[in-house]
């Protein structure tokens, strides 16, 4: 089941609008059919998909997932199977956690004791990061006690998420006739020397517990008036995952202090950060144990996340996806045996939370682990 409806989400190009509508059409339809009340909202022109089930009162967790992807060529919306792999757009971050997610809420509402509520977004993705789905639902009271959200994570628990800051930089040059660009300054030249710059300075250095570094991209650069002339300015757009513990003004300040720029802060979304001693994390942790071995709990990723919005609404939250890997690339896949331990994982967490909590009230023991990061997150 999990595979069948991965592969049937794929298949809609949720990079635009109407893939959107019509695959959120499905998702609300595919529960309605299955006796869950799902409800859809609006956003920005873009639908929201909610559902419930499970008592009123009692321990509430929240499933999270999007159903936005980054553009791709039209052939990676036709899901094919290779092996254990089904690759598509979207199969790893995060159709194929959340077709499995879907399958999970209707599996929760076999049971009488954890109230699910599950949100499915439109904008995950989207640059607007300061007004997202997530966001406007949390700030209306769409809140709970946990909250995963199915970022691939490889059957990980992560704990931790870098921030994002993001940066417009303007760099000045000289115009001049092409013929002569020696009588010039070019402004794309000196845009490129200064990104190298950029991921020299102190802050690209730093560590922390679980991350080397923090990550660097050029994602956009623009200039040039005509093919004749040497440019006289150049704009970049740069994306900077920082680190927790990090502050996105100091990273600011030591790129302003390069020769021949303006820096302009277009947005910035905080690292993600809570404690693996939470009583809901070590229980969603026993869960995965029993289907996935070694150690699952302390993951650092590279990228960020909805997680934020719960974590910033005082909600303990998680990435939690099936394995996988190649997202945002041609070649993106999900294991398709990991859906249906991701699928198992979750009812597993959910049927025997309560006796967890209760028993977690009565117990300071936390075991040892072992710390490592793992890659990935928003575009």
């Amino acid at each position: 089941m999990e595979r069948t409806l991965a592969e049937r989400l794929i298949s809609y190009d949720t990079s635009r609008p109407e893939g959107l509508a019509q695959a959120a059409g499905f998702v609300k339809g595919w529960l309605q059919s299955r006796d869950v009340d799902a409800n859809d909202h609006d956003h920005k022109g873009l639908p929201v998909i909610t559902a419930e089930v499970g008592p009123a009162h009692g321990p509430s967790v929240i499933f999270h997932g999007h159903l936005d992807v980054v553009p791709g060529h039209r052939e990676q919306f036709d899901p094919r199977v290779e092996g254990d792999r089904l690759i598509g757009r979207g199969a790893y971050d995060m159709k194929g956690a959340l077709a499995a997610m879907m399958c999970g809420v209707v599996d929760a509402a076999a049971q009488s004791r954890v109230r699910v509520r599950f949100l499915c977004v439109p904008d995950e993705e989207s640059e607007d990061v300061e007004s997202h789905a997530t966001d406007a639902l949390i700030r209306e009271g769409y809140g709970g006690d946990f909250a995963i959200t199915g970022e691939p994570t490889d059957m990980q628990i992560g704990v931790q998420a870098k921030g994002v800051l993001a940066m417009r930089i303007l760099v000045g040059g000289t115009a001049a006739h092409s013929a002569t660009p020696w009588l010039g300054d070019n402004a794309v030249l000196k845009a490129v020397d200064v990104f190298r710059v950029i991921e020299s300075l102190p802050f690209t250095r730093q560590s922390s517990e679980l991350f080397d570094r923090p990550s660097i991209n050029l994602g956009r650069i623009r200039a040039g008036d005509a093919l004749n002339m040497v440019p006289d300015s150049c704009v970049m757009d740069v994306d900077v995952r920082y680190l927790p513990g990090q502050e996105p003004e100091e990273i600011l300040e030591q790129v302003a202090q390069i020769a021949d720029v303006e820096v302009t802060r277009t947005f910035v979304r905080a690292p993600a950060q809570v404690s693996r001693d939470d009583e809901f994390i070590q229980a969603l942790g026993e869960a995965v144990r029993r289907t996935n071995a070694g150690e699952v709990m302390s993951v650092g990723r590279d990228g960020a996340s909805d997680a934020v919005a719960f974590l910033q609404e005082g909600i303990p939250a998680v990435e939690f996806g099936p394995a996988g890997a190649g997202h945002h690339g041609p070649l993106e896949w999900v294991s398709i045996s990991s859906l249906a331990r991701y699928r198992r994982a979750l009812g597993d967490f959910v049927r025997q939370l309560p006796e967890r909590l209760d028993w977690q009230r009565d117990s300071d023991d936390s075991p040892p682990v072992r710390l490592r990061a793992l890659g990935g997150g928003r575009a």
